[in-house]
């Protein structure tokens, strides 16, 4: 019974209204009064405190601030940094060769290179010693395998009357574990490397597909001139997307071991002329 006058007290004390009185100090004359409550005091500080908060979290979220706090940087951003990491990349290896160029114009210019003389002895063959008569042997071996290719349809025809003049870029920085095999139906090169390293396109050309697969992981195509096609599979990212322009030797994917037929990271390489498969060793010194 003791309890709810306590309570009635409390509330009491809580609504109790106080007249807060503003004085003109020379004509004690009131300017301006105020009359709160502990109550009402109470209510005007935490919705002043839910403001407060409600504006900071605003200024943070639609400003460059948030990218200051830990754990925030959305992908956009980490997407545009690696970006311009893979630009700063190429930057630097255009330079280099750039350097490397003119340092050899410079070197030639200064008369650093001396040119090898070719030696005078009866060991050098002349161009006009075609006729060279084939052993038995020979010409035996040159029948039977002719006979024996004569029908074999994985013979790859695409590698014949390919147009002269072509500059094919290193796809990416590796060793082949892989060769290019018709028989087997491994129509392209297995570039073993390190994750996450980027991966260039060979030419200049329009990206034409990109996507995943189940047994090939992440794979992006790209449209070249005279015929060609360009295939990139078991990457970690992708960096364009269907229909961009991408420059010869411009990152265009991120290395990665996706895929089912994927055992480690790797490049899976692959170059097509005119819808057949032709052998990329036979383009790019890897």
């Amino acid at each position: 019974m003791k309890r709810q006058p306590q309570q009635h007290s409390f509330w009491k004390k809580m609504r109790f209204k106080y007249k807060l009185i503003f004085l003109n100090e020379n004509t004690l004359e009131e300017v301006f009064s105020l009359r709160l409550s502990r109550l009402s005091v109470f209510w005007l500080l935490s919705a002043f405190a839910v403001v407060l908060v409600s504006l900071t979290a605003i200024v943070i979220i639609n400003t460059p601030i948030r990218n200051y706090l830990p754990g925030y940087l959305d992908a956009e951003i980490r997407e545009e940094m690696v970006q311009n990491a893979l630009r700063t990349d190429s930057i630097e290896q255009v330079l280099h060769s750039q350097t490397a160029y003119l340092d050899n114009v410079n070197s030639i210019l200064r008369g650093d290179n001396k040119v090898s003389k070719i030696p005078k002895n009866d060991t050098i063959i002349s161009k006009t010693e075609t006729n060279l008569q084939k052993s038995s042997t020979t010409a035996e071996f040159v029948k039977t395998y002719e006979e024996e290719e004569k029908y074999n349809l994985n013979q790859n025809v695409a590698t014949r009357n390919l147009p002269d003049n072509l500059i094919f870029y290193k796809p990416i920085k590796g060793m082949i574990s892989s060769h290019f095999d018709l028989k087997e139906k491994h129509y392209g090169v297995d570039i073993a490397t390190s994750p996450k390293e980027s991966v260039l396109s060979t030419m200049k050309g329009t990206v034409i597909f990109t996507g995943f697969d189940a047994n090939a992981g992440y794979i992006i195509q790209i449209q070249h001139s005279n015929g060609f096609v360009s295939i990139y599979k078991h990457n970690a990212v992708l960096l364009k997307k269907e229909g961009n322009e991408v420059n010869a030797s411009e990152a265009i994917a991120l290395s990665g071991n996706t895929g089912t037929l994927s055992s480690g990271t790797h490049l899976h390489f692959e170059l097509w002329y005119n819808g057949k498969p032709v052998n990329p060793e036979e383009f790019i010194a890897f």
